[in-house]
């Protein structure tokens, strides 16, 4: 899988893309090639922590800074009527198609809304914390939530078939 290569020099906002997009690569390159089963195949016990449920939670992740903190949509969770983002990581009846489906659409609409914010210093209002946060904060910690859940990605595709990289 080809993974874009975030530049060495640019500006701030190109920098800050280009690294989401590495890292929403490395989490679709770390399922590449595997079966639904495997997708599913938890960590160890009593995680239920599987590579398909780090998708589904990346696609409510993607869906709530994007769709529901900055453009102010007022979508529900995907696999969740109660605000649960922890309901997304139980992948026990999913498939590759619905978990990727999900993602895919919710990572099309974050570029949307991305592209379409007039710059990084847009800001929303996030209720759960009680303050104003910027485009580029929100890119950040989307960064961040991704790098962290490939680190578990890694262990997790090394447990199924032994690959291991990033």
């Amino acid at each position: 899988m080809e993974r874009p290569s975030p530049p060495l020099t640019g500006g701030e906002r190109e920098t800050l893309r280009a690294y989401l997009d590495y890292h929403r690569a490395t989490l679709a390159w770390k399922c590449e090639g595997l079966t639904d089963e495997e997708l599913r195949r938890p960590s160890m016990p009593p995680s239920t922590l599987s590579l398909l449920g780090l998708v589904r939670h990346m696609a409510e992740v993607e869906r709530h800074w994007f769709r529901r903190t900055l453009a102010g949509e007022g979508v529900p969770h995907v696999w969740s009527d109660r605000y649960d983002f922890q309901a997304a990581y139980d992948a026990a009846g999913a498939t590759r198609e619905e978990a990727f489906g999900a993602w895919e659409a919710e990572v099309a609409h974050a570029r949307r809304i991305e592209a379409a914010a007039e710059s990084l210093d847009v800001t929303a209002y996030v209720k759960s914390w009680q303050e104003e946060v910027s485009l580029r904060l929100i890119m950040l910690h989307l960064i961040h939530e991704y790098a962290r859940h490939n680190g578990h990605a890694d262990f997790l595709r090394e447990a199924i078939d032994g690959a291991t990289g990033a």
